[in-house]
């Protein structure tokens, strides 16, 4: 949906997990919501970046990847009707005479709310490059980002580079379907959970994985557009070259908060600060979630966003209905649309 005027009980900013989620909250405590994400499809980082990489900390999946993860949460959400506003961006925020709050977006939709629930999460997201001449002739065709499919690699001659979960779990995935998997990292040690890093390595002494440490990524071998291979050098200059069909550089994400930065809330850093127990930002009425909030000790996990998204929703419930107690049963005993 695009452009006109429309109103709401809430304003949710940002489609991804956490988002998805505070739409479906809002929801069981009857507060309607509109819901708008620069992304051209809901899910955030989960649908964009990782949608067969595998998650496993969401409580009652032993296992869930991205895409399933997000198409659930979307059903959940959809027992409330949320409205979307996909690929655009907001790029105001206004306080109105009423104590209300109007936002306006990249294609000129004006939505106003009582209340907004700010789920960014980092941001405006894209790859952190690695410096290697002639990598944009690749990209798209033998460099990737991202993996949106596990078996577009199926029997292919894999180079991952990093050191994170990323690059950890997605040679591990991988591992399984790819001819050859070689993982280069400047250092012995990886910064993953540690179930993680014993499954890499015992995937390495099997022979499943190549550990290529310590190096790091020097240059590309191919004709321009397709690899066949991947030079790699030493901190002291010995240079060695993996076979490579795909290069996967994982080097994190660069975020930019964009207008949102810049909308007179209190920051830290790139995060938004509020009272942890309400998820209240500095602007009454304005509540932030998942990664862009910002506390004392918090603990950056999907799990803890969404145990946020219901702070925020019951909180926002006292915003827009000021003179009405909200008494919410479990719902266990609750009658939901439709069932």
């Amino acid at each position: 949906m695009t452009g006109n005027a429309h109103t709401t009980d809430v304003i949710i900013i940002g489609a991804g997990p956490v988002g998805l989620f505070a739409a479906f909250q809002c929801g069981m405590v009857r507060l309607s919501t509109h819901v708008v994400d620069v992304l051209e499809d809901i899910g955030g980082q989960c649908a964009a970046l990782y949608p067969e990489k595998p998650i496993y900390d969401i409580p009652g999946f032993s296992s869930v990847t991205g895409a399933e993860l997000i198409s659930r949460l979307e059903t959940q959400a959809e027992t409330f009707k949320p409205t979307y506003h996909l690929n655009q961006r907001v790029e105001k925020l206004t306080r109105e005479a009423d104590g209300r709050w109007t936002v306006e977006t990249s294609l000129n939709t004006r939505i106003t709310a009582p209340a907004i629930i700010i789920a960014a999460g980092a941001g405006a997201f894209g790859p952190n490059r690695p410096p290697l001449d002639g990598l944009e002739g690749y990209e798209g065709r033998s460099v990737f980002y991202m993996v949106r499919k596990r078996d577009d690699f199926k029997g292919k001659r894999v180079v991952i580079a990093g050191g994170g979960d990323s690059a950890v779990d997605w040679a591990i995935s991988l591992s399984e379907v790819a001819r050859s998997v070689a993982v280069v990292h400047r250092r012995d040690k990886f910064r993953c959970a540690p179930s993680s890093s014993d499954l890499l390595h015992k995937l390495a002494n099997s022979g499943r994985i190549e550990l290529v440490t310590p190096y790091q990524l020097h240059g590309l071998e191919g004709d321009g557009r397709a690899l066949s291979g991947v030079a790699v050098a030493t901190l002291d200059g010995q240079i060695r070259t993996l076979p490579a069909d795909a290069l996967l550089p994982f080097f994190g994400l660069a975020t930019d908060l964009g207008p949102i930065a810049h909308f007179g809330l209190n920051m830290d850093a790139h995060h938004i600060v509020v009272e942890p127990t309400t998820c209240q930002t500095s602007a009454p009425g304005v509540f932030a979630i998942g990664d862009v909030a910002h506390y004392p000790h918090k603990l950056k996990l999907i799990l803890t966003g969404f145990a946020e998204a219901a702070q925020a929703a019951h909180a926002a419930f006292a915003v827009v209905h000021p003179d009405e107690s909200l008494h919410f049963e479990h719902s266990t005993s609750m009658s939901l649309p439709g069932k």
